[in-house]
Formats: structure tokens, C-alpha cells, sequence
């Protein structure tokens, strides 16, 4: 069965106020920057999702946090710069765990050149896949968490209908 909205799941892991970023060279773009991030893949869960991209993408260990932004890209009110599919994003406040660091991975992401730390205060001065460089400073900033109910997590017997 095919969805029409795919699912990705990013991390947004700070530390000393810098922001984790993977880069990339887009063959269109030139450098665009990106959380680590990705899609969900079938029988896995949206945290479990976080946990690999950034394994993969970061070589580490993440403990995920709360779901901090989501973020929509409908194709067809851009004019589809991103391409047809309509995807939904959510992304989690992580840290690193298990004393892992961060490093460009043996097998990358097609066109991954980079994995690094960029100042926080930056971020408006590079282009990111998707322009969400002022929401990561005004989160880094304010904030505001989103929480995310899982359904196998819940206690039924907790809430009142």
C-alpha cells in the first residue's frame, strides 16, 4: 500500500550552542545544510526512526528527546522546488549518548559530504534543505516542546473519555 504523505524523522542535537548538521552538495544547490534526518521505514517507530538516521548519518547514539517541530512540505503549494512528494517531518530535541562523536559515516546519504557543528547564531547565513534556520534559533531560544502520545505507551486506564 502507498501512503500519499511520507513520514521522516530528524534530530536537533545542540551542545554548547552549536547545532549538529549534516551537509550536503545538492547537484542543483550547491551546499545545503540538514538536520540528520530521514524516512520512516516500515515496521518502525518514529523515535526508533530518529535513533538510526542519526546512526547512520552521524555515526552516534542518541537518546530522543521530545518532538520539538514538525515541519510540512506540500508539493504542490511550492510549485513541487522539492519534488512530488508530500512529506511531513517531525523532529525531536536529541542528545548524544554512549560516548559516541559525531563523524561523517563510512556509507553515506547520496551527495553527503559532511557531518559538523555550526554555531547556532549561523544558521541564517547557510542554506538549509528546508529555511527552518530562524525556528532552530527561536527554539534553541523559547523552547516550546510538542509531545508526542504514543498509542503502545499509553495507559489506558489513566484517561477519562
Amino acid at each position: 500500500m502507498q501512503y500519499h504523505i511520507r513520514v521522516r524523522a530528524g534530530a536537533i542535537i545542540i551542545e554548547n550552542n552549536n547545532i549538529l548538521l549534516t551537509v550536503y552538495n545538492d547537484p542543483i544547490r550547491g551546499i545545503v545544510y540538514d538536520l540528520p534526518a530521514g524516512g520512516t521505514e516500515p515496521n518502525e517507530s518514529i523515535t526508533d526512526a530518529v535513533k538510526r538516521e542519526a546512526k547512520e548519518e552521524a555515526c552516534i547514539d542518541v537518546e530522543v528527546g521530545p518532538l520539538a517541530l514538525v515541519y510540512e512540505y506540500t508539493p504542490h503549494l511550492n510549485l513541487e522546488k522539492f519534488g512530488k512528494i508530500h512529506t511531513l517531518v517531525m523532529m525531536f530535541e536529541c542528545k548524544i549518548i554512549n560516548h559516541t562523536t559525531p563523524k561523517f559515516p563510512e556509507n553515506p546519504d547520496s551527495n553527503q559530504i559532511d557531518v559538523k557543528w555550526l554555531p547556532i547564531s549561523e544558521l541564517q547565513n547557510v542554506e538549509m534543505y528546508a529555511n527552518i534556520g530562524s525556528y532552530l534559533q527561536s527554539y534553541t531560544t523559547n523552547g516550546r516542546n510538542i509531545d508526542l502520545i504514543e498509542e503502545h505507551k499509553l495507559n489506558q486506564e489513566e484517561f477519562v473519555f
